[in-house]
């Protein structure tokens, strides 16, 4: 059995959704361990097949770190929720070029609203809200790359 990116994806969700605070899943080609605590998403992949030029260390390690801004503090500190990004990917507001954004400063949103895609990997990932409440600000510009949990909106869940 063969994973895709997609199926490792759900596979992360399924975890932090889970309260599971670890998680290993060997394959004949693939072993993979998911590890959460805290809020705190770690995941490691390591195939046997060797992969050039590609460093072996956990995912939430090979992202860039997000240095903490004041404009981050203050949301800390406010009543917003930010959606986060699940993957790391480029981040895009509108399903196709000629097509409306699917969602707008002011749109009201539901947990199952779909806010925006992230491609990784020539996947298309619909994101969803995951929360109730109306978008105030959309964090990242349209074509950007994301990291793994970087914030693209602010909800007012209110």
């Amino acid at each position: 059995m063969n994973m895709d990116i997609k199926d490792i994806q759900n596979l992360i969700k399924f975890v932090a959704k889970s309260g599971a605070s670890e998680v290993k899943l060997e394959m004949e080609d693939i072993k993979i361990t998911i590890k959460t605590g805290s809020d705190k998403v770690e995941t490691t992949y390591v195939q046997q097949a060797p992969m050039p030029m590609q460093p072996s260390m956990p995912i939430a390690q090979a992202a860039a770190p997000i240095e903490t801004s004041a404009n981050e503090e203050s949301v800390a500190d406010s009543k917003l929720v930010e959606i986060k990004s699940p993957i790391i990917g480029t981040f895009y507001r509108k399903p196709s070029p000629d097509k409306p954004v699917f969602a707008e400063v002011g749109d009201v949103v539901n947990p199952d609203t779909v806010v925006c895609i992230i491609e990784a990997m020539k996947l298309f990932n619909e994101i969803e809200s995951e929360v109730s409440g109306k978008i105030v600000k959309i964090l990242v510009e349209d074509g950007s790359p994301v990291e793994f949990g970087q914030p693209l909106f602010l909800v007012d869940p209110s």
